[in-house]
């Protein structure tokens, strides 16, 4: 998206008349993008769906909140990323799993799950992703997956850049170590 068309959509959004309309456009523009990062978070399709939907719904809700100090695209996300790790901490502590059976829960899911994109490297990738704390598996995730600097990292996060480089930096050696252990 473009600042152009970030700002027809606040026009839109702002106006009691075009609210509706503003914010189907919001969501036809960035649905994609917010679910995708949203499911290489928690990897199952039926919770990417239903927390990108939360994703949305919490930012209608606070539309008004929104104060353009960043993009929609980082406000966005930020929401997307607090919604996904807020519901795989609940998930782990409402079912009470042991962090490795969690994982290997959704290891077993990556293996049966047909509608994933990619390959048997894709695969092996998202399967040592599952190994990385949440917070640097988003990291990694954000810079590689979806090419965003750490400026815009940071924004999403609402963590220095230099926290930031530090997570990247681990996950990556963790993954390479993970690749070539397998």
């Amino acid at each position: 998206m473009t600042k152009i068309e970030d700002q027809e959509i606040l026009q839109l959004i702002s106006n009691p008349g075009s609210r509706e309309a503003g914010f189907r456009k919001l969501i036809l523009s960035y649905q994609k993008r917010v679910y995708h990062i949203i499911r290489r978070m928690v990897i199952i399709h039926e919770d990417a769906d239903d927390i990108t939907q939360n994703t949305f719904i919490k930012a209608y809700k606070n539309l008004d909140k929104f104060q353009q100090q960043s993009s929609i695209f980082t406000w966005l996300y930020r929401i997307a990323t607090n919604e996904s790790l807020t519901f795989l901490e609940k998930k782990k502590k409402r079912f009470f799993f042991p962090i490795e059976d969690y994982k290997e829960t959704l290891t077993k899911h990556l293996d049966h799950e047909r509608n994933m994109d990619g390959d048997e490297i894709q695969r092996r990738l998202q399967k040592a992703l599952l190994e990385l704390p949440d917070k640097q598996r988003l990291v990694f995730q954000l810079k590689n997956m979806e090419d965003l600097s750490y400026v815009e990292i940071s924004k999403i996060t609402e963590t220095s850049v230099g926290a930031l480089k530090a997570s990247y930096h681990h996950a990556v050696k963790k993954i390479e170590q993970l690749v070539l252990n397998e």
